[in-house]
């Protein structure tokens, strides 16, 4: 690959990165704690947050495929070789962020269940009860900082491939 072709793969790379983490902070740091000044009602709080998170979900997920996509293809020379892998500290440090990444798709699927279409629904036409809304929005609450957590590690070992540590 010509350095011209990798430098247009890591800027692809970065910009699906600034969206994926960059929106997840902004909704985790911002967002969220600027809901809670405009309404009192959980109710209203939620379905806000699940308009927010349908949109940003729209291009949030593209963005992650593309990451692993360009993170995969990046990767494959050494991800041919195992014996690089478990010897240099490149590979093991690859085979963390590889982890870490499978453990966000994870946690990632299953804040999509949790908050799947039919509760999404409950939740937008008023018709589910309030300690209900709670508990939901405490699993919520916990998946997505679990989500921003691993995102903002796996930049951190992105970073030390880069620097070739």
């Amino acid at each position: 690959m010509s350095a011209l072709e990798q430098a247009i793969l890591t800027w692809i790379h970065l910009v699906s990165a600034a969206i994926w983490v960059g929106g997840s902070l902004f909704i985790g740091i911002v967002f969220s704690p600027l809901l809670k000044t405009m309404t009192n009602s959980i109710e209203e709080r939620m379905q806000i947050m699940i308009r927010v998170g349908r949109r940003f979900n729209k291009i949030a997920v593209p963005s992650l495929i593309i990451l692993m996509a360009t993170g995969l293809y990046s990767s494959h020379m050494l991800l041919g070789k195992p014996e690089l892998l478990v010897a240099t500290s490149y590979g093991t440090f690859l085979i963390i962020k590889i982890i870490l990444v499978i453990a966000l798709i994870i946690i990632y699927a299953i804040h999509v269940r949790v908050i799947r279409k039919d509760i999404e629904e409950k939740i937008m036409s008023n018709q589910m009860p309030e300690p209900q809304i709670q508990k939901l929005r405490k699993k919520i609450i916990i998946l997505g900082e679990i989500t921003v957590m691993l995102s903002v590690a796996i930049l951190f070992f992105a970073s030390l491939l880069d620097a070739g540590v």
